[in-house]
């Protein structure tokens, strides 16, 4: 697959605020400060199109990307960060929890672990989730860059299984520095559109 447009359409707090076209869509979950805007800046080759900060919890809304006018990719709250209060905290999750229950066009999530660390409490409660309501799932294992290259696939199918995962869920590792894994990916969301 190659990315030839790509353009922010909305930012939502709930379904009201959903795009209503019946364009497939694609969410994106992780953690706070995992690298998920970078992975969209990444995939679509627009350094600004996701707001990247240095800050983690930065985002606290649901962004749609509308990709190649043929579906979305949908960027969800970071889930984790611990410097915010927990009623914003519980906000995330209601919200989150409101994108899932109504959104009858998400064919599959990537799920985006940092590949340097073995997976959070939330990583997994998120894992659970998506093996509950059986929805397809890819690990993206960010910052491959990070790790020596001996290291790089036994850490990420160690992810997989900490995450009570399958080995038919993929993982790919990936860099947004050296483009390691993006077109690997772009080949997965192809299939999926």
């Amino acid at each position: 697959m190659v990315i030839k447009k790509a353009e922010f359409i909305t930012s939502a707090v709930n379904a009201s605020g959903f795009p209503k076209d019946s364009r497939p869509q694609i969410a994106m979950v992780g953690r706070s400060n995992v690298g998920k805007s970078s992975l969209i800046n990444g995939l679509t080759r627009k350094n600004k199109l996701a707001r990247v900060s240095s800050q983690p919890g930065k985002t606290r809304i649901i962004n749609f990307y509308l990709i190649n006018d043929a579906f979305y990719l949908v960027d969800l709250p970071g889930y984790g960060f611990a410097k915010v209060s927990r009623a914003e905290r519980e906000k995330w999750g209601l919200m989150m929890d409101e994108y899932f229950s109504k959104a009858s066009q998400l064919k599959f999530i990537i799920m985006v672990v940092d590949i340097r660390h073995n997976p959070t409490a939330d990583d997994k409660q998120m894992a659970e989730w998506i093996r509950y309501n059986e929805v397809p799932v890819l690990l993206a294992a960010s910052k491959a860059d990070k790790l020596g290259k001996t290291r790089i696939n036994p850490q990420a199918l160690s992810i997989r299984k900490l995450l009570g995962f399958s080995n038919n869920v993929p993982v790919i590792p990936y860099s947004v520095v050296t483009k390691q894994g993006l077109d690997e990916l772009l080949s997965y969301i192809d299939s999926y559109t």
